[in-house]
């Protein structure tokens, strides 16, 4: 029972960002060296925060410090990449292979880092739950909830989803400068870790309806700065395979 629930909320929690990059960025090799490097990027976000929150020894048992100077190094380094993608965009262009794979649609490369950011922080967030979930038996939840797995799994995809929605905002909105959109990305990050907290009191239908309302939202503010409209949508909805007839004459 522990192994079949260890790969239920490993698929839930990694299939759909496994399936994206699978299709989306498996077969071009720069888009692989470019989510590489965003992971990097949020490692060495996780490693600043870690130091400052060893080094501030009165605030450790203070979990809401932690959180929130993990958000803002976070968004720091998803600034930092952004300028990094931006000075190295000549290079990318002489060693891809097909330009419009990274040059002509910048929107590719914030999809790209914003997958990596997420992937990295959802496997940070969930890889020992799932390793105490292996067996023998499920772990010690302390007369928790039965389905904290199941939470934990969902809440990890969502955060993965974000991470990648909040990639495409930011570097739409550091392009064409609007301010707004990366005040969204920052608030709507420190508002999603802070509703986790919720957590503690075993509030979880709270925190998962709070995060994927804040992953609906996103997903609207993405789907329009990606260029999309309602007529683009119903398009897309009524687009139907084309059928050959073959008319044989008697």
């Amino acid at each position: 029972m522990t192994v079949m629930e260890f790969f239920g909320c490993s698929f839930l929690a990694f299939g759909p960002p496994l399936a994206m990059f699978a299709i989306t960025i498996a077969k071009d090799p720069i888009r692989i060296i470019i989510m590489i490097a965003s992971a990097f990027f949020w490692l060495v976000s996780l490693l600043l925060s870690s130091i400052l929150w060893f080094v501030v020894i009165p605030l450790r048992t203070v979990l809401v410090f932690g959180l929130v100077f993990s958000v803002f190094f976070q968004e720091l380094f998803r600034l930092l990449f952004y300028m990094l993608l931006r000075k190295a965009e000549f290079g990318l262009r002489r060693v891809s292979e097909e330009e419009t794979h990274v040059t002509n649609n910048r929107q590719v490369l914030a999809y790209v880092s914003g997958l990596g950011f997420g992937l990295m922080s959802g496997a940070f967030s969930l890889v020992d739950v799932l390793a105490d979930a292996t067996g023998p038996g499920t772990m010690d939840l302390y007369d928790g909830s039965e389905y904290f797995l199941v939470i934990s799994a969902a809440t990890t995809l969502c955060f993965i989803l974000l991470h990648t929605f909040w990639g495409v905002i930011f570097f739409s909105a550091l392009d064409h400068k609007v301010i707004w959109q990366v005040v969204f990305v920052v608030a709507a990050h420190l508002v999603t870790s802070c509703i986790t907290l919720l957590n503690q009191n075993q509030h979880y239908v709270l925190t998962l309806v709070g995060i994927y309302l804040i992953l609906i939202v996103t997903t609207i503010i993405t789907f329009k700065v990606a260029g999309g409209s309602l007529n683009s949508l119903k398009r897309g909805l009524m687009w139907r395979p084309a059928t050959t007839i073959n008319v044989t004459a008697n």
